[in-house]
């Protein structure tokens, strides 16, 4: 693990905090350890993420994996961000120690859920939906 890069992720919390009118958010709680996290997306033209940022109520590796996962994704396309996997993640930290290997697909999780309440947002969810909107 790249212990420096991890610091300045925790000290700096790159895009730590709430979003002003996003397109979508989503949030995971973890019943393992008792984290939630909380994603918004600024979604553009061509589905493309202009803006991310994230809240936690995590410990530093939640607060560094949520910073690794807002610069991988920002300017990313929506499917893009969908295809980020846990060794995207790791490999950005040069991987992460035993105990903690778990924080990668917790915050995958939530990226993935506001990815998925994003796309419901924008496609119709039935028949009667889609309609009403010719």
């Amino acid at each position: 693990m790249d212990f420096p890069k991890f610091q300045d992720l925790v000290t700096k919390r790159y895009g730590f905090g709430t979003m002003d009118n996003p397109t979508a958010s989503g949030e995971y709680f973890s019943d393992s350890c008792g984290d939630m996290y909380t994603f918004y997306i600024k979604v553009g033209p061509g589905d493309r993420i202009q803006d991310i940022s994230y809240f936690t109520t995590g410990c530093g590796f939640g607060v560094a994996t949520c910073a690794i996962v807002t610069s991988l994704v920002k300017g990313k396309t929506i499917a893009e961000a969908e295809a980020l996997t846990t060794k995207d993640i790791e490999d950005f930290l040069g991987g992460y120690p035993e105990r903690k290997r778990d924080y990668p697909q917790r915050v995958l999780e939530a990226l993935r859920i506001t990815l998925a309440n994003y796309r419901r947002s924008v496609a119709p969810v039935t028949a009667a939906e889609s309609f009403s909107k010719l």
